[in-house]
């Protein structure tokens, strides 16, 4: 009786299994003849088909974006876990593939598409999941791909329709990561901090010249990442993916930008890139990345295809290196915990060398300039029946430009909840202070702050001169404390370091404290700045200095005011950043 159960259990599981294997499981994109790419509905589908089609997915999703559309992400494991903890305690990564933060290019989503089909469906890139758990969101920002339409991309070749670069708020998610105001940023950054994936692919389309590559990648490892991740990215990882790229007929090249637009004999540049972007915010957190940029002017089929086999190379490379990168990421959080990573002075921001280069082989074009006698400008055209290899100077010296010295902690006060909320969804550790309490902290005094005249991501962003000075302040009954020997140091560093780049002084989220909100009548402050001038020699000097250097010092009200802001009934938080660190 027993047998016989098991015998009609393994014919109903062959039954079910041939039903799967003869739907068809063509997608969208292919079905177009390579031409056209789906909508978010047609996306979701086939993301449903496939989840009900196999125990090895798990479909959830991240929550809403503004317009109201769920963001979908799909979990994909060979035992069917869709926990992260279950998933590392069988010892395998976490791989995050990403597409469609900018929904005008979606090529990894017609690519990750057909990879899930190919892994769990036909089986062909089975041994993909050995060692590596997969996390796959086709469609970041949803309301953007629903901004469809052929005019999206005028630099573009194909497909024949796509989204549009923005959210529906007008915001570029690939400058969010840091920030985090949008609200499918947030979405995110709960995930990443829930799973914290051991290698994130984000997959775009360049924009730029026009060179023979089907493909450009970007990997961290110009100093803003741990120096072990970005000896293997260097060593091992690159050198691995060229190879298995090349071999398998694609043409892929450092992602550059040229040091004159549109010019690649001008020579080439890179640089390390900011937390405020996808491989940027990952090297902050100690993880490894790789930005693909398939090449806008290559046929959409060429992009599809290059982009598939990028992932499909990074994926054996992490099956090979699993051991490596897992002890890798471990020596990485474990030197930021340790008391050690804050005896030494944190990067916030870099610079590329302008004299600095070597010399490299660069697959382009022929092509001409001649001055347009439309707008003066010099207008490029290039032949791309003339491929040339170019020997061009190569822009790769790195260095810090700006370095904090961490302190033991910060401290932020409790009414600046924005700010705590941020740090939160940013995986950042903290301890509420339990009562009032003064503390003898160093403050970050602003000399002078430069607003932007033209929005950038709808906020005026700030340059400041600091000054710093030990004061005790009092913090109130719920105030945090953030210990920097912790694992997200450096995104604490970043969001809080009022100079780095990034940081939320920069955004604007601090501009209250720039805005002067008492002041006087000139005809008290007369007399007064009169005393203070015989009380204080050294006080005349600063002023007379002041006036002199300063262009906007012509009138007797700014004048009188700059007495008033060094009086004893000037605002002691003006200008003073509320943020204070312990050292």
């Amino acid at each position: 009786m027993k047998k016989s159960i098991t015998y009609s259990l393994i014919f109903f599981s062959l039954l079910c299994s041939l039903n799967v294997l003869s739907q068809d499981w063509q997608t969208f994109y292919e079905k177009s003849n390579y031409l056209r790419t789906p909508r978010y509905n047609e996306t979701v589908e086939y993301c449903e088909r496939l989840d009900r089609a196999s125990a090895n997915i798990s479909m959830i999703n991240l929550g809403k974006s503004p317009q109201g559309r769920d963001i979908p992400m799909l979990i994909v494991d060979k035992d069917g876990l869709s926990n992260p903890e279950l998933i590392r305690n069988k010892g395998r990564l976490v791989v995050l593939i990403q597409s469609c933060i900018h929904p005008g290019e979606p090529d990894g989503k017609d690519a990750s598409l057909m990879l899930l089909r190919d892994i769990i469906i036909d089986k062909k890139q089975k041994g993909l999941l050995d060692k590596v758990s997969l996390l796959v969101i086709p469609i970041f920002n949803v309301d953007g791909h629903e901004r469809f339409g052929a005019y999206n991309r005028i630099n573009q070749n194909g497909p024949e329709e796509m989204g549009w670069r923005t959210n529906a708020l007008n915001l570029n998610l690939n400058r969010d990561f840091l920030k985090a105001e949008a609200p499918e940023m947030k979405h995110w950054l709960k995930m990443y901090n829930t799973w914290l994936p051991d290698f994130f692919i984000d997959i775009h389309t360049t924009d730029g010249a026009d060179y023979q590559y089907q493909l450009t990648y970007d990997i961290e490892k110009y100093g803003n990442l741990d120096s072990g991740i970005s000896r293997w990215l260097n060593d091992i990882y690159e050198t691995r993916l060229t190879k298995g790229m090349i071999d398998n007929g694609y043409l892929i090249f450092p992602y550059v930008q040229f040091r004159k637009w549109h010019d690649p004999r001008s020579g080439l540049r890179k640089g390390a890139a900011s937390p405020l972007v996808s491989t940027g915010y990952a090297a902050a957190q100690n993880r490894p990345a790789v930005l693909v940029e398939t090449h806008m002017l290559k046929d959409y089929k060429t992009r599809v295809s290059a982009a598939y086999a990028l992932v499909v190379e990074t994926l054996k490379i992490l099956n090979h290196q699993s051991e490596t990168v897992k002890t890798l990421i471990s020596m990485a959080d474990k030197s930021t915990e340790s008391a050690n990573f804050r005896k030494e002075p944190l990067p916030v921001s870099f610079t590329t060398s302008k004299s600095d280069s070597i010399m490299v082989d660069f697959k382009g074009f022929e092509y001409t300039t001649q001055k347009s006698d439309l707008t003066g400008g010099e207008w490029f055209k290039y032949d791309p029946t003339k491929p040339v290899i170019m020997r061009v100077p190569f822009f790769a010296k790195v260095k810090s430009e700006k370095t904090v010295k961490l302190p033991q902690f910060y401290i932020v006060p409790v009414e600046w909840t924005d700010v705590i909320n941020k740090l939160q969804l940013h995986g950042v550790s903290m301890q509420e202070l339990g009562k009032d309490s003064m503390i003898l902290v160093t403050v970050t005094h602003f000399k002078d702050a430069e607003f932007s005249k033209e929005p950038n991501e709808g906020r005026h962003m700030v340059s400041v001169t600091t000054e710093e000075r030990k004061e005790l302040r009092l913090y109130r009954e719920g105030s945090q404390i953030i210990p920097v020997n912790q694992r997200a140091a450096k995104i604490a560093a970043f969001l809080l370091e009022p100079t780095a780049s990034g940081s939320l002084v920069e955004w604007g989220f601090f501009n209250a404290v720039f805005e002067q909100k008492e002041y006087s009548e000139t005809y008290v402050m007369e007399p007064m700045a009169r005393e203070m001038l015989a009380n204080d020699p050294q006080l005349k000097k600063e002023f007379e200095e002041t006036v002199k250097n300063n262009p906007e010092y012509n009138n007797q009200w700014t004048m009188l005011n700059w007495f008033y802001n060094r009086s004893k009934y000037s605002d002691l938080n003006y200008m003073v950043y509320p943020v204070g660190k312990v050292y």
